[in-house]
């Protein structure tokens, strides 16, 4: 009998030690957004596809964030970029199944309006309409109304709630005053110009915010992973991370480099509009305490209903 438990531990602990290893050789599930909050990724995307890459990969590219927080909800995503607002809410639906591991993306938010209208200041606003994207763009801009004194401002956020809607009704002229992130602010100048429409991005919504909140606070994109994916895998998350952050200083080293890599991976159809956009985009690689310090700093300026209710704990923030 003991012979035969004996026999029998012994195959639980070589099936044991097979999943481990199977696990371990998988590859690593991480979904991207399409934009700026996907653009740091690129270069490891594509060093991965040519077996250039530590860790073996499965990429997925989204256009929306809810289809990359669905897939972290479902166990599909074992990593993935999202904004900060949205990684806050999945950390709080989820009792705290997901961390965030660094920040990737600072402020990338302006005030485009027809060259003729163009502000110096948040107070010329007031007594105006200004259009914005639904989520992030809309509650920063509330924030900084908010701050700078700002009153009699009707935000609109209902009429283009998508940052592409936006963009081809300031282009056509259909708006005056308009919050967009690169590079749609980009594409937006491009286009109105072929319409015989001068625009101008009137105001940098980074340089408003560092007015009126702790400097380097603004910061709109990051990358998360599931915390049971973490606890099991610390050795992939130290890897993932240092290729990650190699490819984002590849991307922001060379912007026509850059570029060239954002569009061949699909993250942005237009190396062109990529390679014009970098310089504004923020990308940016912050781990460690100055994450946790940015990144709860600009989430205590948030509404809690756009951050899942409450501020996360301690233990939202990967502190290896």
């Amino acid at each position: 009998m003991r012979k035969i438990l004996t026999i029998l531990l012994a195959c639980l602990l070589i099936c044991s030690l097979f999943a481990c290893q199977k696990r371990e050789n998988e590859a690593v599930r991480v979904y991207t957004l399409t934009g700026t909050t996907g653009f740091g990724m690129a270069k490891l995307m594509d060093d991965a596809a040519n077996g250039n890459a530590a860790l073996s990969y499965q990429f997925t590219k989204e256009t929306d964030p809810t289809l990359v927080r669905d897939a972290l909800l479902s166990g599909d995503a074992d990593i993935a970029a999202l904004p900060t607002n949205v990684a806050s809410t999945l950390y709080n639906a989820t009792n705290g199944g997901v961390r965030v591991l660094a920040l990737n993306t600072k402020g990338v938010l302006h005030l485009v309006t027809k060259e003729a209208l163009a502000v110096t200041a948040l107070s010329e606003l007031s007594g105006k309409t200004v259009y914005c994207p639904a989520q992030n763009p809309a509650f920063i801009t509330a924030a900084l109304l908010r701050e700078a004194k700002v009153v009699n401002v009707q935000l609109d956020s209902t009429t283009y709630a998508k940052a592409e809607e936006l963009r081809e009704a300031v282009a056509n002229g259909y708006v005056d005053y308009a919050v967009l992130p690169e590079p749609m602010v980009t594409i937006a100048v491009n286009v109105a110009r072929q319409n015989d429409l001068a625009l101008a991005a009137s105001l940098d919504l980074t340089a408003e915010w560092e007015k009126y909140f702790p400097a380097n606070s603004l910061v709109q994109g990051c990358v998360v992973a599931r915390t049971a994916f973490i606890e099991a895998h610390p050795d992939q998350i130290a890897a993932f991370l240092a290729e990650y952050k190699a490819s984002i200083a590849y991307v922001m080293g060379d912007y026509t480099k850059g570029g060239d890599v954002i569009a061949r991976t699909g993250i942005f159809s237009s190396a062109a509009v990529a390679q014009n956009a970098l310089p504004r985009c923020n990308l940016c690689y912050i781990d460690g305490t100055a994450m946790q310090a940015a990144l709860s700093a600009f989430l205590t300026q948030m509404p809690l209903g756009s951050i899942g209710g409450a501020l996360p704990g301690e233990d939202f923030y990967h502190l290896p």
